[in-house]
């Protein structure tokens, strides 16, 4: 799950904790063209760097998946064939169960072949008992009219046949009509005196049939009855492979009970985690896209009365895994640790320097710092490459001659921006805080020079305190322009549009940041509302966090010291 998931979102309840027993589904997205999978691409050797990944991925699913739980595998009909192959191998054929094919469309026109309209989901379950909820659609029109007759009390039905099938049956005499009735005689005067016989005017029984007491046509393996999402649906996000509720409401009700957990290790949108909340599901799902989590995170704020989740990044372990696998040395730490920074500086187009402890590199004048894989920037760190960088200006042939430097992390401790920069300016040096993009870890993106390192932004917040109730107002909020696409620095107008979504943490205890309150643009609501307001039950002093997540899914922090009296 790890290895596979940067961001991960998850709601499971401490007291809802159980072992492998519960049950549960996993659903994995893997919709990818052929012609995706045959260039160089992220799969290396195109369609066999693709399985190879499906394989090992496959391999860690059935190992999380509980005995009695299911997965279900989307795939792009051009693969779906391959994919079966590796799914009956690793989850044995036996274990196979259906495969769904989803029109997902009415019709499209496709030049010199038949239209493409559906596509594959792949049912498996892990054990030789599954859970299994059989799930029922509307019945179509023609079929319907089947229930014409209306009884006395206006409910439509129909009638069936009360016959034993070819002269099998029981024998008897029923009002003069002596058949082999597919009923024994002490139910046929059961279904009499409960009034569910039809008389024909021959006196010949039928059996009535209620059109209410029906649950629908039961779902076959053929889905046409669900299409894909609208352009003006309420559910619509705008995330390009976005799945539609209905679909996924079904394979949840369909292979897991309430309370049970579903994971969806290929979250997109959301959409499993948001239909899993609503159906009174445990989930856990991840993504590596920071845009694919911030899309999730902010359908799932939409749900009334959302329970508390989490949103966790679990980058570290991913980085760690990469640097031992593209640095590795047989030497010692150091070794791998230099080799690191100066595949870092490189991409930074940074010079790599020796002889110090916390300065790694120059660029134009300025000093460059490379944070460590696995641990944030903290204040410590800077008031330490403030110190270094202050007694390295000027020292020597080839030391810099300017107190600057600019700091390069993969994750910075809350308010470093802000206080690490007066810190250093008390040391008269002149700090910069660029974040290491997760991009490094693609060598498509190394290769094709798509390495940006963007500055923190700057957030203005001021605070009122009337008695007990504490008021936050957002006052600015800054980014490097130089760091922003100039389509998008077009369009904004105002600071606040570079804000996409912001949340408070209200009594923050110094370990995870909790979702008190949040705002966030919609369709129907494009203004942000940029107040928030509280009040606190008891005295006494409060660590306010407020984050704010910027439109180009970038996190900034600011922390706020108060005492309530």
């Amino acid at each position: 799950l790890f290895q596979y998931g940067n961001d991960l979102l998850f709601r499971v309840p401490l007291a809802s904790h159980r072992e492998s027993s519960a049950g549960g589904c996993t659903t994995a997205d893997s919709t990818l063209r052929l012609s995706e999978l045959q260039g160089a691409g992220q799969w290396g050797r195109g369609l066999d760097s693709y399985l190879h990944w499906i394989y090992e991925t496959v391999i860690l699913l059935r190992e999380l998946l509980t005995e009695n739980g299911s997965i279900y595998v989307h795939v792009g009909l051009q693969v779906s064939d391959y994919v079966r192959t590796i799914m009956d191998e690793v989850f044995d054929r036996s274990r196979w169960r259906n495969t769904i094919t989803w029109q997902r469309m009415y019709a499209h026109n496709d030049p010199k072949r038949y239209g493409a309209v559906s596509e594959t989901i792949l049912f498996y379950t892990k054990g030789e008992k599954w859970i299994w909820h059989p799930q029922f659609s509307e019945y179509s029109e023609q079929y319907l009219k089947m229930y014409s007759q209306l009884d006395k009390d206006g409910r439509r039905f129909k009638v069936e046949n009360t016959l034993g099938p070819g002269n099998r049956g029981v024998l008897y005499d029923w009002k003069g009509h002596k058949r082999y009735w597919r009923y024994s005689k002490e139910n046929m005067q059961k279904l009499h005196d409960a009034g569910l016989l039809y008389y024909t005017s021959s006196g010949f029984p039928k059996k009535k049939v209620y059109l209410d007491e029906m649950p629908g046509k039961p779902a076959q393996d053929i889905w046409t009855d669900i299409n894909v999402i609208a352009g003006q649906a309420k559910e619509l996000t705008g995330y390009p492979t976005q799945k539609p509720e209905a679909l996924l409401e079904r394979i949840i009700k369909s292979s897991s009970n309430e309370g049970d957990l579903v994971l969806d290790c290929f979250c997109g949108s959301g959409t499993t985690a948001a239909v899993a909340e609503k159906l009174g599901r445990r989930w856990i799902s991840c993504d590596l896209g920071r845009f694919a989590i911030h899309t999730a995170r902010k359908r799932l704020l939409s749900i009334e009365k959302i329970k508390p989740f989490v949103v966790q990044n679990l980058g570290k372990y991913e980085r760690q895994v990469w640097q031992a696998a593209e640095f590795e040395s047989s030497d010692d730490l150091r070794v791998r640790e230099a080799r690191y920074r100066k595949f870092i500086l490189d991409l930074y187009h940074a010079t790599p320097v020796s002889g110090y402890a916390w300065i790694h590199g120059t660029r134009s004048s300025r000093m460059v710092h490379v944070g460590a894989v696995d641990a944030p920037v903290t204040l410590s760190d800077v008031k330490a490459i403030a110190a270094e960088v202050w007694r390295a200006v000027g020292t020597g042939k080839g030391a810099p001659q300017t107190a600057g430097v600019d700091i390069l992390g993969w994750e910075f401790a809350f308010e470093l921006n802000e206080l690490a920069k007066q810190v250093a300016a008390e040391a008269h040096v002149d700090v910069t805080f660029k974040k290491i993009p997760r991009e490094v870890l693609e060598k498509k993106a190394v290769e094709q020079g798509d390495i940006k390192f963007f500055e923190l932004a700057a957030l203005g917040v001021s605070v009122k305190q009337k008695g007990r109730s504490v008021t936050l107002k957002l006052t600015d909020f800054v980014i490097l322009p130089d760091d922003v696409p100039q389509e998008a620095q077009k369009a904004i107008k105002h600071w606040s549009q570079w804000i996409d979504y912001w949340a408070v943490d209200w009594d923050y205890k110094d370990d995870t940041f909790h979702n008190q309150w949040q705002s966030y643009r919609t369709r129907k609501e494009p203004d942000l509302q940029k107040e928030a307001e509280y009040t606190y039950e008891k005295p006494g002093k409060y660590t306010i966090v407020v984050k704010v997540i910027d439109i180009l899914g970038n996190d900034t922090t600011k922390t706020v010291q108060i005492e309530i009296k």
